[in-house]
């Protein structure tokens, strides 16, 4: 009765209209008195709690979900069946993953109790006892060699009372010399599993939610309908503000347990900067939190913006926008729990976020995206999806299989594209352009670097170094700047990454005026500053540049 009950449930969680909010809470009032008797059906019904919370009805629904959630890690059902919902992201239940640094460190600092290291694969017990002694004094090091201790073992008898292994593991690699980049190497070469055990308060898909976003009934159909990509990218959102630090604060970590209770990481959320938040209000109870990166983690020439898609302050989705000019690479995933919804309209208020909020116009999809060594996207059609929206492939190759394709699909409309189709389909690049009579392109970012690879390679071996630091001072030579007084960390780092492709990558530049190399010398600042606003904002005003560097129209 109660499996049955719940199949209704999901027959009409997305219909809208007269009457539908009185059927669903009649439904889930049923549901929250049910013993459901299988892990999987407990789990199906979490996520329709968790669609309705992001597209209800009324108040009434949404105060009944919401119920419902807080109370769903209490419920008999779910702790029979606990351990096989496992890395389910429920309330109440465990996380396992093999983290990466920035996201060991984070909840070694937020959940040291909770946070446990896997000890049942020796592969791991091996490296730890080789990297155990590079992480404490030298005094110690040398017991652990002489006493022959277990890695495991060790661990235990160094961390503190009320320390987890793991949490002290993390917090030594912390300590070491070097920078994030090295920490990050040695911690992710041990490529160890770990535990999150739930607390009151870790990370979980049930209590997922913004309560500051825009709230919005859901009173009608949803849009399902192909968006027109044109339409859509011409019209504004409703809001964008910079937020404050502690709330970029909040918005981030909802974006890290967005990750962490779908087993994913994101570096632009691991690194996310909350100076850098902002809170885009789409209407309709659509918003997107813009998470920009600390400057340390800026990628060299676009600016890197990771996004949190929000329906109502629930997490229904996220990706990243890489953006240099009029272009922007996008990424894009929607969350499975809501890709029975507005997943192709989502997509394209995306873009005209990106669009209004960056000033790209032009946008490419990374074969990765389309399933390029990405099993989802093949099972999900992701290919065809951003095809029938307007997005056309780069490569020759790509667009003579596409003909082919959409020959068969001509001859036998039932034809369905095969997983190895799909993957020759994806190896290549997507592209859109909102100008009709503009070729889309895509910027060929690595041919800086390749050019700054070949000058280098033809030195000396042992004069590398040296011609580097001679690379800052002849920029700064070249840009009109005496010294780097007044620069920020970020500023002085930007320019020291900079300076070789100022000396070795930007044809011509010794030509170029003495106040086209001043402004020069800003956008490499800007790249460094609060956010990465500024640097699109110069770089855009600076033609020049775009077409030296990357041969940008």
């Amino acid at each position: 009765m109660a499996t049955r009950i719940l199949r209704e449930l999901e027959r009409s969680k997305d219909h809208y209209g007269a009457g539908s909010a009185e059927a669903k809470l009649a439904l889930l009032a049923r549901l929250a008195r049910a013993d459901l008797r299988s892990a999987r059906a407990v789990w199906r019904l979490h996520e329709v709690l968790c669609f309705l919370r992001a597209y209800p009805d009324d108040a009434r629904l949404l105060a009944q979900v919401e119920r419902m959630l807080a109370r769903f890690d209490r419920r008999p059902d779910f702790r029979r069946v606990r351990e096989a919902l496992a890395d389910s992201g429920i309330a109440g239940s465990a996380i396992r993953y093999r983290f990466f640094w920035p996201t060991l460190r984070w909840l070694a600092l937020r959940w040291p109790r909770q946070l446990v290291i896997d000890r049942s694969e020796t592969e791991i017990a091996d490296k730890l006892a080789v990297a155990l002694p590079l992480l404490l004094t030298w005094a110690e090091a040398a017991s652990l060699k002489h006493i022959d201790t277990p890695a495991f073992a060790a661990l235990d008898r160094l961390r503190a009372r009320g320390e987890s292994a793991a949490a002290f593991l993390a917090r030594r690699i912390a300590a070491m010399p070097g920078d994030g980049f090295t920490r990050e190497a040695f911690h992710d070469a041990l490529d160890a599993s770990y535990e999150l055990e739930p607390g009151p308060d870790t990370p979980s898909r049930t209590r997922a939610n913004y309560a500051a976003a825009p709230m919005a009934y859901q009173h009608g159909p949803l849009r399902r309908r192909r968006p027109d990509l044109r339409e859509e990218l011409g019209r504004l959102y409703r809001a964008v503000h910079l937020v404050s630090v502690r709330e970029g604060e909040r918005l981030i970590e909802l974006a890290r347990g967005a990750m962490l209770t779908r087993s994913r990481d994101l570096d632009a959320f691991a690194y996310g900067n909350a100076r850098d938040v902002r809170l885009v209000d789409d209407g309709g109870g659509l918003a997107f939190a813009l998470i920009g990166v600390v400057p340390a983690r800026r990628q060299l020439i676009p600016a890197t913006c990771g996004y949190l898609i929000l329906h109502n302050g629930v997490p229904i989705g996220y990706g990243e926008a890489f953006v240099i000019g009029r272009s922007a690479t996008m990424t894009f995933n929607v969350f499975e729990s809501f890709r029975g919804g507005e997943a192709a309209h989502t997509f394209a208020r995306t873009l005209s976020m990106v669009r209004h909020v960056f000033g790209a116009e032009s946008f490419s999809l990374d074969p990765y995206q389309l399933g390029k060594g990405n099993d989802e996207a093949i099972a999900s059609g992701a290919w065809w999806f951003y095809y029938k929206l307007g997005f056309r492939p780069f490569t020759a190759d790509a667009r003579r299989l596409l003909r082919r394709e959409l020959a068969r699909l001509r001859a036998d409309p039932g034809h369905r594209s095969s997983a190895a189709t799909l993957r020759a389909l994806a190896g290549s690049h997507l592209l859109f352009d909102f100008d009709r009579a503009r070729r889309p392109e895509l910027l060929p970012l690595a041919a800086p670097g390749l050019r700054v690879s070949e000058r280098l390679a033809a030195r000396a071996p042992e004069g590398r170094e040296r011609v580097l630091v001679q690379c800052s001072r002849d920029a700064m030579e070249l840009c009109g700047l005496r010294s780097l007084r007044g620069f920020s960390a970020g500023e002085r780092l930007a320019w020291q990454r900079w300076s070789p492709v100022v000396a070795f990558a930007i044809p011509g530049v010794s030509r170029w005026s003495l106040a086209e190399r001043r402004a020069l010398a800003r956008v490499i600042r800007a790249k460094g500053g609060r956010d990465e606003a500024e640097f699109l904002a110069r770089f855009a005003a600076h033609p020049k540049l775009g077409r030296a560097l990357l041969g940008t129209r």
